[in-house]
Formats: C-alpha cells, structure tokens, sequence
C-alpha cells in the first residue's frame, strides 16, 4: 500500500509545501494528497512541480475537491476542466469530488436523475484529461450506502467514474467495510484512513466542523486508537487482494491537532504493519498488543 498524508491536515497551519514535502519524505510516505484550494493556489508558483516533488521521492495521487452536482452546468464544468488540468500539472490520476450535499434516502428520484447527468458530464471531462472522477463514500450524498453506490455507479455507467472508499464513513452508515470492500473493490481507486474514539463522537467529522478553525476536534485519535478495528480491515485487504494492496493508493486524512508527531505515528504504524507477514504458520497472527498504539496525540 502507499500511503499519502493530505495537505488539508495542515489546514489552519502556517507551514510551506517545501516543509511538507522535506518531512513527508523523510517519514517514510509516498505522496502528498492536494487539497483542492491549495492545488489551484499553487498553481504556476515557481519551482513546485510534479518533477520537483519527485526529487524527495514522492508523487501527488490525487487532487481532492468538491464539484458541484447542482447550479450552473457551464460554471462546474469549468471548474473541472482547471481541476483536471491541474492534476495533469502534478501528474495526479484522481480527482476527488462528492455525490451530492444530501442524503441518499432525502433526494427525490427526478434530483437523483439531474445529480447523475451532471456527474456523468464531470466524468467526460475527466475523461478527456485522461483523470479519474473519484467520489467519495461520505455521509448526506449519493455515496451514503453501499446499495446508494452501487446503484450511483450502474446510473452514471461511465469508465472514468470511480471511489475513494473513506472506511470509516463506510463505517458510519452502519455498512461492514470489508464486505464493502470487497463488493466495490473493481472501482475503489484511493483508499482515506482515518479514526474515532467511539461511534457516538462521528459527527465530529461533519464538513461544517472540520473546515471551522475552532472546531471540535474531540474524539479523533490515531489509526490503530480508535473503535474501529483497522488491522483486521487492513489485514483482510492484504490477504485477499495481494496484488491490489501492493498498488492500492491510501492517505492518512487527520483534521486534529498535533497533526505531525499522530501522522508520523500513524506512518510508523502502517509500515510495521505493512512489513508483517499474514501468514499465521510462519509468523503467527499480527496482534496490536504486540504493537500498541500511539497515544496522546489527540485533543
């Protein structure tokens, strides 16, 4: 697997694209996710390209933003012919974007039909650029339910159309990740890692809370920390798709604070976990007794 940490972590920070790279790199990551408003905000600023973030050995996997489903079709198909050719200038495959700011279950069947043309237009835009559309599994959109996905997919019906899978809202919507995992797995293309102290304090992850400067920030702890059992999803993902796992993108998505020493954590984690064998007669099973997890890097 590998591993990208997001910029939107460093989202009420003062701290540099360069010292982002410099200390991805040395910490054992792969990419560096692109926050859409920092994409475009970087956008022609000398010196900081696909080629110059390959000298720290490190690529941007995908571009994550947020096209509208709704409104002018002119204004958000501009919107992702910039998006597009800004992951063409970082050499990014994806473009993250939502289904839609509304339940699944709350949208009516002529909205769903309007949502579904206006993504299936986005996805011939991508196309185009030689990008993936990558929506992502999250609350109050489309993408709310593993049956609300799939049936999204069969009614946009297009090649560029695939899935950021966020376990932990897979997870939020009372869905197994695993057998999500494995019913979507021909469309996931980016994986978002992320976790909670327990089930109750999800709403935490609400937009509207994230994006606030003065937000709550209860509950959200590192990888291997929280209430969902990430080693026996990540350990499922390695056994049963060996070959994906070695390919499969994922980013360490953290909106707390102390975001450096919990990714630098949560990094040392999943290394660990990577270089472990799965095979119980050589190795025996991979236990988190035998590799706590770090603590006291959340609020």
């Amino acid at each position: 697997m590998k591993t990208a940490l997001c910029t939107i972590s460093f989202r009420h920070q003062l701290i540099s694209l360069a010292q982002i790279a410099a200390w991805a790199a040395e910490h054992g990551f792969a990419g560096i996710e692109l926050w859409g408003v920092h994409a475009r905000n970087l956008a022609g600023t000398p010196g900081y390209d696909a080629d110059w973030l390959q000298g720290y050995g490190l690529s941007v996997p995908m571009i994550s933003d947020y096209l509208p489903v709704q409104g002018d079709r002119q204004a958000a198909l501009a919107k992702a012919k910039t998006l597009c050719r800004i992951a063409q200038y970082w050499r990014a495959r994806k473009v993250r974007t939502f289904a839609g700011t509304r339940s699944s279950a709350d949208v009516s069947s002529e909205e769903r039909r309007a949502w579904v043309a206006r993504l299936r237009d986005l996805c011939a835009v991508a196309e185009v650029h030689g990008v993936d559309l990558v929506v992502e599994t999250h609350p109050n959109t489309l993408a709310d339910t593993r049956a609300s996905t799939v049936q999204l997919l069969e009614e946009v019906d297009h090649s560029a159309l695939k899935l950021n899978f966020d376990v932990i809202h897979v997870w939020e919507g009372h869905t197994d990740p695993i057998e999500a995992f494995s019913a979507l797995e021909p469309f996931i293309a980016h994986v978002h890692l992320k976790n909670i102290e327990r089930r109750s304090l999800l709403g935490v992850f609400a937009p509207a809370n994230v994006y606030a400067p003065a937000g709550d920030r209860g509950g959200m702890v590192a990888l291997f920390a929280g209430e969902f059992d990430f080693a026996q999803f990540l350990r499922f993902v390695r056994k049963e798709f060996p070959l994906r796992w070695r390919t499969l993108d994922a980013s360490l998505e953290w909106f707390g604070d102390s975001v450096l020493p919990t990714l630098e954590a949560d990094a040392r984690q999943l290394l660990r976990f990577d270089a472990e064998t799965l095979d119980r007669r050589t190795a025996g099973d991979w236990c988190l007794a035998d590799h706590p997890a770090p603590s006291g890097h959340g609020p």
